[in-house]
C-alpha cells in the first residue's frame, strides 16, 4: 500500500510527535496531583528519564504509547503496513530498551510502574486516581495498567449489565 502523502508531509508529521507533555502522560499526572502526590518530571540522571518520578518514595511511573513502545496484544499497536522490515525492528529495539530501563531501575532499588495508553483510552478501566493510589501506597515493586482483556472485558460488561437490571428492577 503506497503512502497517500509526500515523503516530505509524512516526515513533518512524524517529527510533530512528541517525546514528553503528551495527552495520556498529563492525564497520569493531572490524577496525582488532584490526590496531593507530589513529583518530579524527566528525571535525566535516571535510566529512560522516567515521566514521573517520585524521589521520596523511589516510584519511576512511565506512560507509554502503545504504537511506539510496541505494546504486546493490544489493539493500538499494529505495525504499520509499509517498511514493515523497519518497523518490527525499530519496535523491537523499543521493547528491549524499555525492558533494560526497568530492570536497571528495578536494580537501584526503585519502584516501577508502567501506564499504558490503552489503559488510559479503554472505557472500562477502573478509575484512574484510585489506582494509581493504590499501587503507590502497595508494595507491589513493578508493575503495569493495560486495558483489560477481551475475557475481562466480556466480563466487565456483563456485570455492568447485571447491575443494570437488578437496580431498574
Amino acid at each position: 500500500m503506497t503512502d497517500i502523502v509526500t515523503a516530505q508531509k509524512r516526515s513533518e508529521m512524524m517529527s510533530g510527535i512528541r517525546g514528553k507533555n503528551t495527552r495520556p502522560e498529563l492525564q497520569v499526572r493531572k490524577a496525582l496531583f488532584s490526590m496531593g502526590y507530589r513529583f518530579r518530571l524527566h528525571r535525566k540522571d535516571l535510566p529512560g528519564r522516567p515521566d514521573i518520578v517520585m524521589p521520596g518514595r523511589r516510584i519511576a511511573i512511565l506512560v507509554h504509547g502503545c504504537f511506539w513502545h510496541g505494546h504486546q496484544d493490544c489493539r493500538y499497536a499494529k505495525t504499520p503496513s509499509t517498511r514493515t522490515e523497519f518497523w518490527a525492528a525499530k519496535l523491537k529495539s523499543n521493547r528491549q530498551r524499555d525492558q533494560r530501563d526497568i530492570d536497571a531501575l528495578h536494580a537501584a532499588g526503585w519502584r516501577t510502574l508502567v501506564v499504558w495508553e490503552c489503559y488510559l483510552r479503554s472505557p472500562l478501566h477502573a478509575d484512574l486516581a484510585t489506582a494509581l493510589r493504590d499501587w503507590i501506597e502497595g508494595d507491589q515493586q513493578v508493575s503495569d495498567f493495560r486495558e483489560p482483556t477481551t475475557e475481562k472485558k466480556a466480563s466487565a460488561t456483563a456485570k455492568r449489565t447485571s447491575n443494570t437490571k437488578t437496580s431498574s428492577q
